[in-house]
């Protein structure tokens, strides 16, 4: 039990300084970047925790809906919508369908929604990758 829990602590730990380094110095496109890759790994955990053989509790899988949810708030708060106009707000109306996919995938304890979330964010993400 301890060598778990000692190992949890230390990936949380390296996982914590990872995202530091990777946004220490980074341009704000590299920041959204950053944002959709740790979208992406949330999405995947909980993925994998909600499919038949996953062993993600309640309160887990709600702990990490909360994470995606979190950054799927900071990603539309980035949008300008004056300047992005057409294209801001289509990004808005998918942030908002990804939380709301979010929260059916999770209240009904089903990987589906949660997939397409994750599809949908891989879409965007390769996307802003490529003008980067």
């Amino acid at each position: 039990m301890f060598a778990t829990a000692g190992y949890a602590a230390a990936k949380a730990r390296y996982s914590t300084i990872d995202i530091a380094s990777k946004v220490e110095g980074a341009t704000p496109h590299q920041l959204i970047a950053v944002l959709y890759e740790e979208l992406i790994k949330s999405l995947d955990t909980l993925v994998v925790g909600l499919s038949a053989n996953g062993t993600l509790t309640r309160a887990g899988a709600i702990q990490r809906k909360a994470r995606a949810n979190a950054i799927l708030f900071g990603l539309e708060g980035c949008l300008d919508h004056e300047q992005g106009g057409e294209l801001a707000r289509g990004l808005s109306a998918i942030y908002r369908e990804a939380r709301r996919l979010l929260e059916h995938g999770v209240g009904e304890h089903d990987p589906k929604p949660v997939i397409q979330t994750r599809e949908m964010i891989s879409e965007i993400a390769s996307a802003w990758a490529r003008i980067g």
